[in-house]
């Protein structure tokens, strides 16, 4: 069912494994109609992220539990021939969800991941450590954990005097004395699966909700004598999940921290990260500076050496190539913008392919949508666009075109005044026309 991963030179190697993914909920506290893992978290679904931590972490096999809206969850996976995808019928708790996987496990000896689809600050390299630590301890049940300071509202982690796990008390159920302890389980879980699933016959519903939960079966294992470990392997921000609109506020910027700051580490500049929003599917290449207020929404490549905003909006399909200007109040999407071209201030463009070394003015706006459809515009090499233009599309301009401040262009417009463009402006030391 799941190739054998390969060891690293001096490590244990490890078993088969495969993920179970928990995403059946609906969230009544966030108040929606969609799926609460179809919310997205700077651009995409929260529950991308998770399924990208577990291919991450070498784990390719995926079954993703789904309940409320399971049709509009597989329609957004469609094609994803890695995942397989298990009805939970009745939320009736973690430890029934992962029941509901057991045909598709009986036969399988190996291990099994098991994490929640609302938590997409799940990262590889912690799945990597909780796998990892399960095969060199030739544990049964393995749980990652993490501390706190304030650990509110966590289950705690309960250990002995020699630091062996004993089980996990959930908040309600502490003594003054538990409620003390900062290391909490945030539910990501390694179990030989054989183990997991007697451990899950096993369990009864003896809680006021009448459900099934996972933390049950991990007593049992405890409790049989069984090896079960807990390594704290867990950054404190990475335990957010959500099941309200505030944490999927508070997660998005956590993980718009993190975009920004691996585009930083690969040399992009970001002068105002605080207020600065980029799509994660965004890419941005290296010496390119993106100033304050912009915001890039969808799949949008920019490249080396670019200029984006102050106030700039960059939308889905965008591509601009090396050595860009696209500056302050301007608008673009599902366009490129060739080498060296210049859109600096006040513009609209949309569905345009401009050329390279075009100096698009200030207030020219691309009329790419008639009422009924959108269309396309063409802008040739080294055209020069004045002030205030209008480029009403379908339209066709040549290169080496000059459109005079104020023009309205239309027809497949071939050079609106028989004019050349003017001397291109002179560059400042940074590459960078002044005007």
């Amino acid at each position: 069912m799941a190739a054998k991963a390969k060891a690293k030179p001096g490590k244990t190697p490890r078993r088969p494994a495969v993920g179970i993914i928990l995403a059946a909920g609906q969230s009544t506290r966030m108040n929606t109609d969609m799926p609460k893992v179809l919310h997205e978290v700077c651009g995409r679904p929260m529950l991308e992220y998770v399924i990208d931590a577990c291919r991450g972490a070498g784990i390719e096999r995926l079954f993703v539990v789904v309940g409320y809206g399971k049709d509009t969850v597989i329609e957004r996976f469609n094609g994803d021939k890695g995942i397989t995808w298990v009805h939970q019928a009745e939320q009736k708790g973690t430890g029934h969800a992962v029941l509901c996987c057991r045909k598709h496990l009986e036969d399988f000896d190996g291990d099994c991941v098991v994490v929640c689809g609302d938590g997409p600050l799940l990262r590889p390299q912690t799945l990597n450590e909780l796998l990892d630590k399960h095969n060199q301890e030739h544990s049964v049940a393995t749980l990652a954990t993490a501390v706190l300071d304030d650990p509110s509202g966590y289950g705690r982690i309960a250990r002995d005097s020699y630091g062996n796990l004993q089980g996990i008390v959930e908040h309600a159920d502490c003594t003054p004395e538990q409620l003390r302890i900062r290391e909490i389980n945030p539910s990501y879980y390694c179990f030989d699966c054989r183990t997991l699933l007697d451990a899950l016959d096993r369990i009864t519903p003896n809680n006021v909700k009448n459900e099934y939960y996972l933390t049950d079966a991990l007593q049992i294992v405890i409790q049989s004598g069984k090896r079960a470990i807990a390594i704290t392997a867990v950054n404190a921000e990475d335990v957010l999940s959500i099941n309200s609109r505030r944490q999927l506020a508070v997660v998005s910027k956590l993980m718009q921290d993190r975009i920004q700051a691996e585009l930083m580490n690969r040399g992009v500049t970001i002068v105002d990260p605080a207020n600065t929003w980029i799509d994660a599917r965004a890419e941005i290449g290296k010496d390119s500076v993106i100033h304050p207020f912009t915001y890039i929404h969808g799949k949008v490549r920019v490249g080396r050496n670019c200029h984006v905003g102050p106030f700039a909006f960059v939308r889905e399909g965008t591509v601009l190539d090396d050595d860009v200007v696209f500056g302050v109040f301007a608008e673009i999407k599902n366009s490129r913008l060739g080498q060296g071209t210049r859109a600096r201030h006040h513009t609209y463009i949309g569905d345009a392919q401009i050329g390279r070394q075009v100096n698009v003015g200030a207030g020219t706006i691309f009329a790419n949508y008639d009422g009924r459809e959108v269309h396309p515009t063409e802008i040739g090499d080294h055209t020069f666009i004045g002030s205030g233009a209008v480029l009403v599309a379908p339209v066709r301009v040549k290169p080496r075109s000059s459109i005079q401040p104020g023009t309205v262009v239309r027809n497949n417009a071939t050079n609106s005044l028989g004019e050349q463009p003017p001397e291109p402006a002179k560059k400042s030391k940074r590459g960078i026309s002044k005007t």
